[in-house]
């Protein structure tokens, strides 16, 4: 059974960093890809970044360029987003979510952050206070 778990999230005042970590089981990590999402209250949810587990290759969208870093971790079979410079406008919930191979494979990394995640984890709570 895939399972994706987040953990990481809380309260940071504005300014502030926090790692969040998403840790897989259940599939071959090495296979997938693995992106980071957002859901701000009363706003659609927003894929921040993305990246392959076999080739390490990152991609960021607009939002999450130069403040967000995702990194990857095989051995632990653990995905990071590092969150600095905070803003109370990145108070959502964080998911993680994991792409198969076969969508991987034919998709480019900016269309499986708008719909080629096929797993999903249940979100850690992200609060900036301003």
């Amino acid at each position: 059974e895939v399972q994706l778990v987040e953990s990481g999230g809380g309260l940071v005042q504005a300014g502030g960093s926090l790692r969040l970590s998403c840790a897989a089981s259940g599939f071959t990590f090495d296979d997938y890809a693995i992106g980071w999402f957002r859901q701000a209250p009363g706003k659609e949810r927003e894929g921040l970044s993305c990246i392959s587990g076999s080739e390490h290759s990152p991609y960021y969208a607009d939002s999450a360029k130069g403040r967000f870093t995702i990194s990857i971790d095989n051995a632990k079979n653990t995905v990071y987003l590092q969150m600095t410079s905070l803003k109370p406008e990145d108070t959502a919930v964080y998911y993680c979510a994991a792409a198969p191979p076969i969508i991987v494979e034919t998709t480019t990394p900016e269309a499986l952050l708008k719909y080629g995640m096929d797993y999903w984890g249940k979100g850690a709570l992200v609060t900036v206070s301003s």
